[in-house]
């Protein structure tokens, strides 16, 4: 039996003197309205456009993935509240523009609508019994959506994170059924320069030219050897954006700690602290598949919805 999307439980649920997420929604809603009201506003928010505060959106949310990843649920809170913010701005600005082509009504619609369609086995009369047949309903809903698209790779944002976008293209590849193609070797000509792998030849190239086409040619080696590590990620279940953020915070934390303490102190021979001997043969106590980083566990990635 289908299930109505609008079975929330009522406010009144909540308490009276406990207002449900809509009235507080509300109260957001006239606080960015009264700061861009053309009287007694906010003049640097009057200002702003979605294309100005594309820099905000990006910080905000990586700010909510460090604290999902890192921090207190306070933390979560207090992001989670930014990144809202953002989009009841960007909501703002639209209904405020000439066009007026859609407001945050508008948004919250679609998504709710679109979260509907593609949940065909809570909402309608689909059954999914495991998570493999969710996600090929998703995926079928989703597919339906976007028919007009030519390509499998059409909708993988250009500005998406090197390793998260190399993850969800070959997510596309292996949901179209492909196999991962070969670097392509042939020759790439730039500025009469001829580049195949580390080599470069060409009787018009001198100078900077050279240079310049030798540099690039040796960092699209490295390149392509690092894609080949996403890819092993990616048979081994991890989410590779992830995995480099907690080296990355380790790494942090070590010369945190460094900077902090004597100059030697504790530290053995290639620079290991004695109390930091690797677990599982893993540098920075990371185990192969699963394991744990600074004491907490490596979830592995599920299927994604496509």
């Amino acid at each position: 039996m289908s299930r109505r999307p609008d079975g929330v439980h009522d406010e009144e649920a909540r308490g009276a003197s406990e207002p449900g997420a809509g009235a507080r929604l509300d109260e957001l809603v006239r606080v960015v309205d009264a700061l861009l009201a053309d009287e007694d506003g906010c003049a640097w928010n009057r200002a702003q456009t979605p294309r100005s505060l594309v820099t905000y959106l990006v910080e905000e949310t990586y700010e909510l993935v460090e604290a999902i990843e890192d921090g207190t649920s306070d933390d979560v809170r207090e992001e989670l509240g930014d990144v809202l913010y953002q989009v009841v701005l960007h909501g703002a600005l639209a209904a405020r523009a000439s066009s007026g082509s859609f407001d945050l009504a508008d948004v919250v619609r679609d998504v709710a609508e679109k979260t509907v369609r593609r949940h065909p086995h809570v909402f309608g009369a689909d059954r999914a019994d495991d998570v493999d047949e969710i996600v090929r309903l998703w995926s079928a809903a989703k597919a339906d959506e976007k028919s007009q698209r030519t390509s499998a790779y059409d909708g993988v944002p250009v500005g998406q994170p090197a390793l998260a976008r190399a993850q969800k293209l070959d997510a596309r590849r292996a949901a179209a059924g492909g196999v991962r193609p070969e670097p392509d070797r042939a020759p790439t000509t730039t500025s009469g320069t001829e580049v195949t792998g580390t080599e470069v030849t060409g009787t018009e190239v001198t100078g900077t030219v050279a240079t310049d086409a030798r540099a690039e040619s040796r960092e699209l080696a490295w390149g392509r050897a690092l894609l080949a590590q996403v890819d092993e990620a990616t048979d081994r279940g991890m989410d590779a954006e992830r995995a480099l953020r907690a080296a990355v915070r380790e790494r942090e934390m070590l010369l945190r700690r460094d900077e902090a303490e004597p100059a030697g102190g504790g530290q053995l021979e290639g620079g290991q602290a004695e109390d930091e001997q690797p677990q599982g043969g893993q540098p920075g106590g990371v185990q192969a598949g699963g394991g744990t980083i600074e004491g907490r566990p490596v979830e592995q990635v599920p299927p994604q919805p496509e």
